[in-house]
């Protein structure tokens, strides 16, 4: 008799070797369309087919989708962040929660330092005025931004894609600093970076960028009241979640002239409504979360994905376990 194959839900439809290879193990559905999410009412129907779930952070899946989700034995996420999933019901339930760090940590930072440059030189705004035919004349203070070279960046959030944008900087002569839960005194050495508590790394800071997880720790961790403490020529770089910044403070903090500009690559509610208050600011240099969007690293995470979903499922340590203490209880 033909051994029954697990059953795989992907809520999108993965580059064709990766879903070859997943066919080889399992039956797999997949979500084809590339331009919408999952609807709600589809994978609440559907979960509990599944013993296996391989999603982006689009799919919130919470007590409604892991208490459906009876058969589940792992959610695998297109991700670092796992933000959009309850790993502690998950971890309570037997289900391994996975992700996958590492191969976007270069990508993402190129993105993080391109977005810095755009806001501070005003790249985006000074495109669209020649193309609307605008440009009139040279003009000394047409356009002007700010410098890079010499200035001071403070990092929040030291970590691995942190580290890569403040190697990035040296290449620019900038002062490093950064703001972390635990002291990294070897990339302090390595890096020449420099330790600050938050209110003394925004005092200082030129430019200031967001790079620490999203956590009921760092939700609404930039506020009206952090903003006042930052340089009014300072610009907000923000490429890693929505919600670490308070999105209604940072719009007032815009347009009271409390800081000069925005780079933002991330929201609370993606995709942003059009009617959204900082889509109206022309201080603001916005990006449809597109840090990992480079061919190369999409598809590895997507390979990476899939390692982490096969692997759970065929009794293996998945190489990128989120909730290690599960395996207290197998």
């Amino acid at each position: 008799m033909r051994a029954i194959k697990p059953r795989v839900f992907i809520t999108r439809k993965p580059p064709i070797h990766v879903l070859e290879d997943l066919k080889e193990y399992f039956d797999v559905d997949t979500w084809d369309f590339e331009e919408s999410n999952v609807p709600r009412e589809h994978l609440l129907t559907d979960i509990e087919k599944y013993d296996g779930l391989l999603c982006l952070l689009t799919e919130n899946v919470d007590e409604e989708v892991l208490s459906k989700g009876e058969s589940l034995k792992v959610v695998s996420n297109l991700a670092v962040g796992f933000n959009n999933i309850d790993v502690a019901l998950a971890t309570q339930k037997g289900v391994m929660v996975t992700n996958t760090p590492g191969v976007l940590t270069e990508t993402t930072a190129d993105l993080t330092f391109a977005l810095l440059m755009a806001t501070s030189r005003r790249i985006i705004e000074a495109s669209a005025i020649l193309r609307e035919g605008q440009w009139k004349t040279w003009s000394p203070m047409f356009l002007t931004g700010m410098d890079i070279h010499g200035s001071t960046l403070g990092i929040i959030g030291l970590g691995d894609i942190g580290a890569a944008v403040a190697r990035r900087a040296k290449g620019f002569n900038l002062n490093l600093l950064y703001h972390n839960r635990s002291r990294k005194e070897n990339l302090e050495s390595e890096l020449g970076i420099e330790y600050r508590d938050l209110p003394g790394l925004l005092k200082e800071s030129d430019f200031v960028v967001i790079l620490t997880p999203f956590t009921k720790e760092t939700e609404n961790l930039i506020t009206i009241n952090e903003f006042k403490l930052m340089k009014k020529t300072a610009i907000l770089i923000n490429t890693a979640r929505g919600g670490i910044v308070n999105e209604e403070d940072l719009a007032k903090a815009l347009s009271d002239g409390l800081i000069w500009g925005a780079g933002l690559d991330v929201f609370v509610e993606e995709p942003v409504p059009l009617n959204h208050p900082l889509l109206r600011l022309p201080n603001v240099v916005t990006l449809p979360h597109i840090g990992s969007a480079s061919i190369q690293t999409r598809t590895k995470m997507w390979e990476l994905a899939a390692k982490n979903l096969k692997e759970a499922l065929l009794g293996n340590m998945p190489p990128n376990l989120v909730n290690k203490e599960i395996l207290a209880n197998k």
